[in-house]
């Protein structure tokens, strides 16, 4: 069934299809490029300036409207009328002022007219010129309704009686309402036409579906839709006229609006999917070029530095390294050094950065530099908490920093989540002096050795695990010095953690009593949890009172400290392929990692920096209370190899570790093995809320 429309000045129904093929037909451009956006700003100004109601502007702005009119047209770049414009235009207005006239005006002819005259035009320009021609005939009108509220009222009452316009149809709103909303919707569908037409060739073509859709049928309708409207909005002109002294009706249908705005509606819904794709190219003919500057060998790092943070004007892109003010540098500060990118959320830990200040504040860094990349969501716009977050961060870092969370561009942060890895875990990315990657992610390899990792390459891990097996030595920086002299003294060194405090009361007791019963040099550090809170630090005080219990880590921030190197020597060496099967120190270093995981107390003891033992806390607790250690007194089996074979005489096929993870899923491996029985682990998800 065929929809017909009305043209309200002949009340007779015009089959849309047909008039459609009609318009169609008369469409022939000839190849001319004409630019009408500063035209359209010019009948915009006119039309908002004529009657402000028709964008809602209060009458005291209309003033800065027309003051501002010069500049607005000259900034289009509209400096001068092309004569071809000023001649259509004259002729349509013409047009409109005959073919509208009265009872005696034909809308369908004075459509096609229009049509015709405007027919080596494209579809943008069509709709401009005629909204220019309805503008200089609907300006007329206006300024005679605007003077006479003003000095110059005598001026105009004359006007408006040679033009035969009366008072009562001119202020009338029920009679210019549905008028100025028609223009305003007008405008609203002649500017997203316009926008089509400034769409970028080289980033979507006719092959685009919806391109391709909004070019061949929406932008015609439109146009018919909109010229129509001219057609109907100057009957209404008219008819203000010829109707003098009498009632005069609106000839405007709130179906015409309706029509014209739903037109509107699906422009914008088309101009959307346009602007993503365009988006979606450009972003991808980005992404190609970051890509590119990567994978090419250049003489500094210059190059790959202002890919990475870019502002078209301002070199001055970093903050300095003081803490205390934010005075910005230029990104030069950095050319021909080593350069590690610290990459991470807003969200970074607060361990992660107190050790990694401190290593870069203990160290040299004339020959390398720090630099801080945020990754933020910019899929919408920076709150005020994100800038809060940021600023507080900056004020924390010891290092070069970005001035602005934008200066990462999407292309870039792409960049760094495909080819980099970044989820949440931070990174370290190590570029040499001429901005080549040398290790995608150098984070664990600076907690574990801190200065010792220059030139911070994977060259260079590979080195330091081979001049330094992880060792009970290892541990050095977090539990202290001491731990070296008694290893040399080949000390029993206990390390245990946990955060029930009566087993750990219970257990460093007689820990301590069977250490005096077997007369062995011992030593005992308690470690906590990797996430210590209110009940560790009782712990902790505890011990610190009471010398008799041994020693501990001196603050909460040490026991993280550990934890967290820990946890990147387990990282590092997944990452060069080392699991328990294949590497003792990756078993005796998940060990531990599955005790932080449980609810229990363990501990795990050393003789040197080799030989060790590692039990839950009620199974070496168990040992303690039932061993004949008068035995080990005696020489009759040694410390370790008793409490080995208390285990292995008590051990049950049943058993149950787990390991838990603070981190993103992809830093996992798709598969563990227990440290006990070598048998691959279950991998489950879990959500913890604990408020100790």
């Amino acid at each position: 069934m065929e929809r017909t429309v009305p043209i309200t000045t002949t009340n007779q129904p015009i089959k849309d299809e047909i008039i459609m093929k009609q318009i169609q037909a008369t469409h022939a451009p000839d190849g001319r490029e004409v630019d009408v956006k500063p035209l359209l700003v010019l009948v915009e100004d006119i039309l908002h300036c004529a009657e402000p109601s028709i964008d809602g502007v209060k009458q005291d702005s209309q003033a800065k409207r027309t003051n501002s009119l010069e500049d607005m047209t000259h900034n289009a770049g509209f400096n001068f009328m092309p004569e071809s414009f000023a001649y259509d235009i004259h002729r349509i207005s013409c047009e409109l002022s005959c073919k509208c006239s009265g009872t005696g005006g034909d809308a369908k002819a004075a459509i096609m007219t229009i049509f015709n005259t405007l027919s080596s035009y494209t579809w943008d320009a069509k709709v401009v010129l005629a909204l220019a021609a309805f503008a200089v005939n609907y300006v007329e009108l206006s300024l005679v309704r605007q003077f006479c509220t003003t000095k110059y009222h005598h001026l105009a009452k004359s006007v408006s009686l040679l033009k035969n316009l009366s008072d009562h149809n001119m202020e009338n709103s029920s009679i210019l309402q549905p008028f100025f909303k028609l223009v305003k919707t007008m405008l609203d569908v002649t500017n997203s036409i316009v926008k089509f037409k400034e769409l970028p060739t080289q980033y979507i073509t006719l092959d685009t579906p919806t391109f391709f859709m909004a070019q061949s049928q929406t932008i015609p309708t439109a146009a018919y839709l909109t010229i129509r409207s001219v057609v109907a909005c100057a009957t209404q002109i008219v008819g203000l006229t010829v109707s003098a002294g009498s009632s005069y009706e609106s000839t405007i249908s709130s179906m015409e609006v309706t029509e014209l705005s739903n037109t509107h509606d699906k422009l914008k819904q088309q101009l959307c999917i346009c602007y993503k794709h365009i988006d979606e190219r450009r972003s991808l003919e980005a992404y190609k070029t970051v890509v590119n500057v990567f994978e090419t060998i250049h003489m500094d790092n210059m190059k790959i530095l202002t890919t990475l943070i870019y502002a078209k004007d301002d070199k001055q892109l970093l903050f300095d390294r003081l803490k205390e003010t934010k005075q910005k540098v230029s990104i030069d500060v950095l050319r021909g050094k080593i350069v590690l990118l610290l990459i991470s959320d807003l969200d970074i830990s607060k361990e992660v950065l107190e050790i990694l200040e401190q290593i870069y504040n203990e160290s040299d860094t004339q020959y390398y530099e720090v630099v801080w990349l945020p990754i933020v969501d910019r899929s919408t716009p920076f709150n005020n908490d994100t800038k809060e977050k940021f600023d507080k961060l900056v004020s924390k870092m010891p290092w070069y920093k970005v001035c602005d969370l934008s200066l990462l561009d999407r292309s870039v942060i792409k960049y760094i989540k495909e080819e980099w890895h970044f989820k949440k875990r931070p990174l370290l990315v190590a570029l040499d002096a001429q901005g080549k990657v040398v290790c995608p992610n150098a984070i664990d390899m600076t907690l574990i050795w801190g200065s010792k990792a220059f030139p911070f390459s994977s060259t260079r891990e590979k080195d330091l695990w081979m001049e330094e097996p992880w060792r009970l030595e290892s541990l050095e920086d977090n539990i202290g010095q001491d731990i070296i002299k008694w290893i040399r003294e080949e000390k029993y060194i206990c390390l245990y953690g946990g955060d029930d405090g009566e087993w750990i009361t219970e257990f460093t007791k007689k820990a301590i009593s069977v250490a005096k019963e077997a007369n062995i040099p011992f030593e005992m550090v308690y470690v906590g949890k990797s996430t210590p809170k209110e009940r560790v630090g009782k712990i902790v005080g505890t011990i610190k009172k009471d010398k008799q219990l041994g020693h501990c880590l001196r603050d909460l921030t040490s026991i993280r400290h550990f934890w967290v190197r820990l946890e990147s020597i387990w990282y590092s060496k997944m990452q060069r392929g080392k699991t328990v099967k294949n590497d003792e120190a990756m078993k005796e270093i998940e060990t531990m990692l599955a005790f932080n995981s449980s609810d229990q107390g363990w501990a795990v003891i050393f003789k040197g920096s080799k030989d060790m033992i590692k039990a839950n806390g009620k199974t070496l607790l168990d040992c303690f209370k039932t061993f004949n250690w008068g035995e080990v007194k005696a020489g009759t089996i040694g410390f370790l190899p008793a409490i080995e074979e208390y285990i292995k005489k008590n051990h049950t096929a049943h058993h149950c570790n787990s390991l838990s993870f603070s981190v993103p899923p992809w830093r996992i491996p798709e598969m563990m093995a227990c440290a006990e029985c070598v048998c691959p682990m279950v991998k489950c998800t879990m959500y913890q809320c604990c408020t100790d």
